[in-house]
């Protein structure tokens, strides 16, 4: 086992939920080594040709990453381990919201504007479901056109995506979100805590909505704040000093001053925590990837083995 492959417990929580056999006639390449080469490259930032040799064919490293990112199953699995997490009470669902820019490499522009249409796997069964099951090759994901549908744009930083996230009081991502570099955060509150989807390990449906939410300024304005308060979730985020003079202005129709807990609000913390340790990934702290797809499925990954180590 070589530095920062799957342990034996990381790998026995994983194994369960992996998919089975590969197309008609043949069967995937060991899972844990592929897995552990993505993990190195991941971890590295190398080029994918540049894999060691213990990883297997560099090819069939980066395709099952590819299509495991077009699939969903890097966030399946990360779904089955935060459900498992919260089964055993180990979630704290104060949720802090925050983003941060990612500066992308040269090598990440020059997507096609139209991806070419997916062909099915040699051997693929007519009809059968593209994804987890592993008969066919998915579908992948069309980028909407340019830089701005693969989440590229220009910002203070250059060449940037920006991710958003939601983090549990614990510093692990719950909810990722990708744009261009140069969107602002406040608009993509929804979004963000629109993704946060922990499924119930017996019966029920998942759980969607946190205890508190913490955000900062970026945060505050009034749709955001009608969003919570319609959702019944309690939250702590501050009042930007010209929003409390306009409210202050109106006199009586400005409404009432919005609450806020400073001590609560030290502990907003967590999400920028969360992120430094995304960051601790190379291939998540720089973008190499042209399709935006599979760079969610690097952040995905990336998530997924901090909810596996903490």
């Amino acid at each position: 086992m070589g530095r920062g492959d799957l342990t034996n417990a990381e790998w026995d929580r994983l194994e369960s939920f992996l998919p089975r056999g590969g197309m008609r006639g043949g069967r995937w390449s060991d899972h844990r080594r592929v897995i552990n080469g993505v993990l190195y490259r991941v971890r590295t930032g190398v080029q994918w040709r540049d894999l060691p040799e213990r990883f297997g064919p560099w090819e069939t490293v980066y395709k099952r990453h590819r299509r495991w990112s077009a699939d969903g199953t890097w966030k399946m699995l990360l779904s089955r381990i935060q459900a498992a997490e919260d089964a055993e009470g180990r979630i704290d669902w104060d949720v802090s919201v925050d983003s941060t820019t990612v500066r992308a490499h040269q090598h990440a522009a020059g997507a096609r504007k139209a991806p070419p249409p997916a062909t099915p796997q040699k051997g693929a069964i007519p009809g059968t479901k593209p994804g987890r099951s592993g008969t066919a090759e998915a579908g992948r994901p069309a980028g909407g056109g340019g830089q701005i549908g693969e989440c590229l744009g220009r910002s203070r930083g250059g060449f940037t995506t920006k991710f958003h996230l939601a983090a549990d009081g614990r510093c692990r991502p719950l909810a990722l979100v990708l744009t261009p570099g140069h969107y602002g955060d406040g608009p993509q509150m929804e979004r963000v805590l629109g993704q946060v989807s922990v499924p119930r390990t017996g019966v029920g449906r998942p759980r969607t909505r946190p205890d508190h939410v913490l955000a900062d300024k970026a945060y505050t304005s009034r749709s955001n704040r009608r969003y919570l308060r319609r959702r019944g979730i309690r939250h702590t985020i501050p009042e930007r000093l010209d929003q409390q003079r306009h409210r202050r202005n109106r006199g009586s129709r400005g409404g009432r001053p919005t609450g806020f807990d400073n001590e609560r609000y030290k502990k907003r913390n967590t999400v920028e925590r969360a992120i430094n340790r995304l960051k601790g990934f190379r291939a998540v702290a720089t973008r190499y990837e042209k399709r935006a797809y599979i760079y969610l499925g690097t952040v995905t990954l990336a998530a997924l083995v901090i909810w596996l180590r903490t």
